[in-house]
């Protein structure tokens, strides 16, 4: 096969961990911090941490600007080194013609998992993909992280947007590259307990994307993150109820563990294999997009990502785990 890798070794001492820390530990502080001021803080200091969280808040999650994405782009380059990220790219050639072409790409990204953190592997400033794609790629996820202070400054600085239409169609509009998680949180409220070596893809209703990927005639990449399933051990509550919750503030209330055990902590320092399939072109058909062509494409996308982990999960150490696409 002809296929491109980028192996970086893997490096999880103290400096690559502080800078997954900042990015990806920030909901444990937030937590504790609420905690520790509520309970057990004197009352300057209360103040103190209340008007900080207030005043994130308060200001937009860009802020401050250029000094944030500075800060973000060196928690990227420590986030590789700690996950030791692999990227294997199928097509490269593919990934260059679609730059050629004038047009951008929508980048798919499986599983979801507890935190789906193999996204940042996608942000500019590791040169993963290739050219403009690689140069505008920027990630959707759940606009609740944009409501949640500190967290959402350090979201907006590595790249991440809110996940709504609106967003997407702009994106695309602009020529930008797209990546997302189709699957979404589904993935994980569908996760049996007592089949662990399943493998649960929320894939079949997801079509909104394929609509979008069409009105442009923007190929659509399918990408498979191997590896991310064993980042944390967690607690994830079932039901109706906890569905309904989870579709209404955006994202699940799971109770997780990381590195050293730590409740809300990092992720333990798996080695992260991300794998680029060959892209999916798709016709343009502007504002006359035909249920047939969604559905047709849909099926597409969802064979090749099936055919996409059926061909590395050998070489990954997933050949027991079964994909259950729902």
């Amino acid at each position: 096969a002809n296929w491109k890798v980028h192996d970086t070794p893997q490096d999880c001492s103290l400096t690559p961990t502080i800078g997954v820390s900042l990015w990806l530990g920030l909901m444990g502080l937030l937590v504790y911090s609420t905690i520790y001021a509520a309970l057990f803080a004197t009352a300057f200091r209360r103040n103190v941490i209340f008007s900080i969280l207030a005043l994130s808040f308060i200001l937009p999650p860009s802020f401050p600007g250029a000094l944030g994405v500075k800060v973000a782009n060196w928690i990227m380059q420590q986030a590789r080194k700690y996950f030791g990220l692999k990227v294997t790219i199928e097509n490269e050639e593919a990934l260059h013609d679609i730059n050629k072409s004038g047009k951008t790409a929508i980048i798919a990204i499986e599983p979801h998992d507890i935190l789906p953190f193999g996204v940042f592997a996608m942000n500019p400033v590791l040169n993963v993909l290739p050219g403009r794609l690689g140069e505008t790629c920027t990630v959707l996820m759940t606009s609740a992280v944009f409501s949640i202070p500190l967290i959402k400054h350090v979201y907006y600085w590595v790249g991440g947007r809110p996940v709504d239409k609106k967003t997407f169609r702009s994106q695309l509009a602009n020529n930008e590259c797209t990546a997302f998680v189709p699957g979404g949180v589904q993935e994980v409220i569908l996760k049996d307990p007592n089949k662990p070596d399943d493998l649960i893809l929320f894939l079949k209703n997801r079509k909104g994307f394929v609509k979008l990927a069409l009105e442009r005639g923007n190929s659509i990449v399918p990408v498979f993150v191997f590896n991310l399933d064993h980042s944390y051990g967690s607690i994830v509550p079932r039901g109706e109820l906890i569905t309904k919750v989870a579709r209404a503030i955006g994202f699940l209330p799971v109770f997780f563990w990381g590195r050293f055990g730590i409740p809300l902590g990092i992720p333990k320092p798996v080695k992260i294999s991300m794998v680029l399939g060959e892209p999916i072109s798709v016709p343009c058909e502007k504002d006359n997009v035909s249920t047939e062509s969604v559905e047709k494409y849909h099926a597409v996308f969802v064979e090749k990502m099936e055919e996409l982990f059926e061909r590395h999960k050998h070489s990954e150490g997933y050949g027991h785990r079964n994909l259950v696409i729902l």
